[in-house]
């Protein structure tokens, strides 16, 4: 449960991140990480347009700069760019000049203005602290499908969705290699469902 949806003492460790939005308003906001690759990002791309649903994407700047394509793509349809740093670095194992000056130089490519989350969910003090004074605004989440997790079956990623989605939820999938096998299953799936329970998709302005 940590992992799916955090707990409140995780989250005073960043106090001025965005965890989960509005909670009075019956309004989801989805998030892709890790992305944009050939074997996921197009499909994703293709279901949300199905249900006319606009999302965040977390990218990877190298990802980003071997398929350019890809990353106009998904500003083409409408969707919002988030930075993921350029090599999907976690921050404790970095100095923190080099971690900022990775998350910069991925900055360059995907031009997000200023819209960041740390892989896995966590950096040092330090860099976040720099990163806040610096304009950037910090995503977490409220739910982690946990899609990427081979001990999960679809069925348990959509169960995920189901049981944790509550209003203002920030809710995170994953276009990468690992997932999209599921999301294949259960994207749609959970799309339709969130529809039904009348939530809005909202990006983060």
């Amino acid at each position: 449960m940590i992992i799916e949806q955090p707990a409140r003492f995780l989250r005073w460790f960043y106090p001025h991140s965005l965890w989960r939005m509005d909670p009075s308003q019956r309004s989801v906001y989805l998030t892709f990480d890790d992305g944009p690759i050939p074997e996921a990002t197009p499909y994703i791309l293709d279901v949300l347009d199905e249900y006319g649903i606009k999302a965040t994407f977390f990218m990877v700047g190298e990802n980003a700069f071997k398929y350019p394509h890809l990353l106009a793509e998904v500003r083409k349809r409408g969707h919002r760019i988030g930075n993921h740093t350029y090599n999907h670095i976690g921050g404790f194992k970095w100095f923190s000049w080099k971690y900022l000056a990775n998350v910069n130089k991925a900055e360059e490519i995907l031009q997000t203005g200023r819209l960041f989350r740390p892989p896995h969910g966590w950096m040092k003090t330090m860099q976040y602290r720099v990163l806040r004074h610096t304009g950037w605004r910090v995503v977490m989440w409220d739910v982690v499908t946990r899609d990427y997790s081979c001990r999960l079956s679809p069925e348990d990623v959509l169960h995920n969705v189901k049981t944790l989605t509550r209003n203002g939820s920030i809710i995170t999938f994953h276009d990468s290699k690992k997932s999209i096998d599921k999301l294949k299953v259960i994207l749609p799936k959970a799309l339709r469902w969130l529809i039904e329970q009348g939530y809005e998709f909202k990006t983060f302005d």
